[in-house]
Parts: C-alpha cells; sequence; structure tokens
C-alpha cells in the first residue's frame, strides 16, 4: 500500500479517491493469498496498510510534521468508507475461506472414522 500510495501521488497528484479504489483490490488479494493458518491475520493487517500508505497521499499543508499528521488524520477520517468496504471484504473473503477449510477438515475425519 505504500507503493501503491506514492504511485498515486505521482500519478494522480496525490488523489485519495484513487487511493481508496486501489485499496479494494489489494484487500482481496490479501484475503486470498494468506495462508490457510494465518486467516484471521488479513483483516488485521489491511487497515494497518491502508494508514501506512496514507502517508505519501495525505495533505502535507506547509510540510511539517504537525501538517502530516493532520493530513493523516483527515485522510483517513475522509476515506473511511474505502476503509470500511475494503476491510469487510478480506473479513467475507476470510470467513468463507475459514468455513470451508473447516467443513472439509470435519469431512475428511469423518471418512476416517471407524465404522462399529
Amino acid at each position: 500500500m505504500l507503493v501503491l500510495g506514492l504511485l498515486t501521488e505521482a500519478l494522480f497528484g496525490a488523489s485519495q479517491t484513487v487511493y481508496g479504489v486501489l485499496y479494494l483490490p489489494v484487500c482481496v488479494l490479501t484475503a486470498l493469498w494468506v495462508r490457510e493458518g494465518d486467516l484471521f491475520i488479513a483483516p488485521v493487517v489491511v487497515p494497518i496498510a491502508f494508514a501506512v500508505g496514507m502517508v505519501p497521499v495525505a495533505d502535507e499543508g506547509e510540510g511539517g510534521a504537525v501538517d502530516r499528521l493532520m493530513g493523516m488524520v483527515t485522510g483517513l477520517a475522509t476515506q473511511a468508507g474505502w476503509l470500511y468496504v475494503g476491510t469487510l471484504a478480506a473479513c467475507v473473503i476470510v470467513l468463507v475461506r475459514r468455513v470451508r477449510r473447516v467443513r472439509a477438515i470435519n469431512r475428511r475425519l469423518a471418512r476416517n472414522r471407524p465404522r462399529p
């Protein structure tokens, strides 16, 4: 997301909307590519990545550290819709993957159970 934030700043003039749109496929891909054992990490990691990627996209004001921080807070507040939708998408995908994994394990255990 930091790379996407830098690209958004360079190509689109730090458009937070473009950054938010790019966040959605990152959430989906993260939820699909995460290992089976780490499924519940994806919904936690993607909002953190969103915040990290906001650093280059945030309005700087006059360029000081406080201005950068205020730009980050404002950017996170105004782009919360993208953050929620992306995180929700990651949660849904992770839950579906988890349910499918548990069902597959239960089927395998039922097949291997000795018959009386």
